[in-house]
């Protein structure tokens, strides 16, 4: 066989990324550059060059945490779920598509908004707590919702769930779940949101949300940015390097509608699990089926921000779905505030994409959010500790916000201003 110098040099760049990368640098990646002669200064600097310059997670096995009490910051779970989670299951977590450009960005672009703290105001006592729809919460921080927990720990949603209720959080279940919206809700015992996923049929959209509306839902959050398909390349390059068979366990193939126990009992025949035929009608189509708030998930511009007000939406969600949908290039941080411009103050604003610090959550508070969803880093926890690891990571969300604030000189939430991020960088 002739030798493919090209194929060998690629192989060598992804294993260089790989190893670099705090997510795999494990025993078994130690292993890879053994093996590839590849010289760890290169990785450092790919690792300076291309990655999250904040991002400290440990490099070494014996530096891992043992325990989620031991972690110092969220980023201490990433390497202890990589080395736990089945490679594939990873992979789909961590991946954005295409180059990844909007999923490093969503990191990066918080750099792009310093902070400007007042002084000598007294921050002895804070209070974090917000009102969302008449309900109030302890903190503005949210559990997002993220597809197929049980890829990361053997009870996923409903060890989530579990979390949220001994932290006081408010948490989402996405329609792309593998736990039931029953089963979430007896384990929340309290108020859980619900992600749609509408796919391109209005009549399963319909049945789903009268299913989530008769166990107490109050809140509706429909997904409009999965609109059409979607080159995972982190995601299809790391599963190849997984040896198990997927269709032991995915009998239907992996993210099909017969994973998603929400569309149990529903006739999928035909039915593409994308909506890119929605179009913003289908917001009075399911105000004639229910009386659930209605938040829209995906929202990234001004214009849309006007039609969600045009079209009575009750709420806004920022997100660019944590770099997984489209590349377009933008941090979703750099959205908020042309959207906070055109809703803030007549419908409330949710947040995501790439925050990882509790100052993260600060700075989307003060460029315009109510709230702020976290959704990767709970994974990490919950792939390296199940519920214990999802507690640990929001408590240290809201340790660091609360720090935050204080440092910041905002004592409650109405004192977070607009003026307090410089967005002249």
């Amino acid at each position: 066989m002739k030798h493919n110098k090209y194929k060998d040099d690629q192989r060598r760049q992804f294993l260089s990324w790989l190893a670099a990368s705090p997510l795999l640098a494990l025993g078994s990646s130690q292993d890879l550059l053994a093996q590839e002669k590849i010289d760890p200064r290169e990785l450092l600097r790919n690792y300076s060059e291309h990655l999250d310059p904040m991002m400290l997670s440990p490099k070494i096995p014996f530096e891992l945490i043992s325990s989620p009490q031991e972690a110092i910051n969220v980023f201490d779970f990433e390497p202890v779920a990589f080395k736990r989670v089945p490679l594939a299951h990873f992979a789909y977590m961590a991946t954005g598509i295409d180059d990844e450009v909007t999923l490093r960005a969503n990191r990066s672009a918080f750099q792009k908004f310093p902070l400007r703290p007042r002084r000598m105001r007294d921050v002895s006592h804070v209070d974090t707590s917000i009102t969302l729809f008449g309900s109030k919460w302890k903190s503005p921080i949210m559990i997002a919702p993220t597809g197929g927990n049980k890829a990361y720990d053997p009870e996923g949603e409903v060890a989530v769930a579990r979390a949220a209720r001994a932290g006081g959080y408010l948490n989402v279940l996405s329609a792309a779940g593998a736990s039931t919206i029953e089963e979430v809700v007896a384990a929340r015992q309290g108020e859980v949101w619900f992600s749609l996923y509408a796919t391109s049929s209005t009549e399963v959209a319909k049945q789903v949300v009268r299913r989530v509306e008769r166990v107490g839902v109050p809140v509706l959050e429909i997904t409009v940015d999965r609109n059409g398909g979607r080159n995972q390349e982190t995601f299809f390059r790391l599963k190849k390097m997984d040896s198990r068979t997927c269709s032991n366990c995915h009998v239907h193939g992996f993210g099909s509608a017969h994973e998603r126990p929400i569309y149990d009992g529903i006739d999928m025949t035909g039915i593409n699990m994308s909506s890119s035929n929605m179009t913003w009608d289908f917001i009075q189509k399911m105000r004639d089926v229910t009386k659930m708030k209605i938040v829209l998930k995906g929202i990234l511009t001004e214009e849309d921000a006007s039609l969600c007000l045009k079209y009575g939406v009750d709420g806004i969600h920022v997100s660019n779905h944590g770099g997984r949908s489209e590349d377009g290039g933008r941090g979703a941080i750099e959205c908020l505030p042309e959207v906070a411009k055109v809703a803030k103050g007549k419908v409330p604003i949710l947040f995501d994409s790439g925050v990882r610090r509790g100052s993260d959550v600060f700075k989307a508070m003060a460029l315009g959010a109510n709230a702020v969803c976290i959704g990767r880093p709970y994974l990490w926890g919950l792939g390296a500790f199940g519920q214990p690891g999802v507690e640990r990571v929001m408590e240290i969300l809201q340790t660091e916000f609360k720090s935050t604030m204080q440092q910041m000189g905002a004592p409650n939430i109405a004192a977070i201003q607009s003026s307090m991020v410089f967005k002249g960088a």
